[in-house]
């Protein structure tokens, strides 16, 4: 959170809002908070415009779709030079299947988390991802049960 952006217990709650169901009509989004419409939505614009709000969708279910295989990736490189982490990043960042892709200290470089709908699903993806650039070592992880999903993010205390 930036310096600039100063947050008060009616931002926080506009926020905590918007996060729970971001297609909640204004004036109920308004009422929680005990604010009327125009100044919850003066705040929502301001908090938007500070980039606390990056967007707004909708979440699906993977399971539903198809892709009931969760697998974490996680990846050693040898290689550590910008050139070779641009285009690792890039190819990576075009494989759909791969919906979070971090750069890690300690003994992973990096960590990927994928969802394919099974294991041969999996092996096309692990298969596209080795020819993206030169691994040392490539580990593959099938979650069993999923105990916690969340997008909601934890409210800091105000600070206005």
């Amino acid at each position: 959170m930036g310096d600039s952006v100063k947050l008060d217990s009616i931002d926080l709650g506009i926020l905590d809002q918007l996060q729970q169901d971001a297609t909640r009509p204004l004036e109920e989004v308004a009422r929680q908070v005990g604010l009327s419409q125009s100044p919850c939505w003066r705040r929502i614009r301001r908090l938007s415009d500070a980039g606390l709000i990056r967007r707004r969708v909708a979440l699906l279910d993977a399971e539903r779709l198809g892709l009931g295989v969760t697998v974490f990736v996680s990846i050693r490189t040898d290689r550590h030079d910008a050139e070779w982490l641009s285009r690792f990043a890039e190819g990576v960042r075009d494989i759909p299947e791969v919906v979070e892709f971090y750069r890690m200290s300690g003994d992973v470089d990096y960590l990927l988390k994928v969802l394919v709908a099974d294991i041969a699903e999996y092996d096309r993806v692990y298969k596209r991802l080795i020819g993206v650039a030169e691994l040392h070592d490539v580990s593959s992880s099938f979650a069993m049960e999923q105990l916690k999903y969340t997008t909601a993010l934890p409210l800091p205390e105000p600070t206005g």
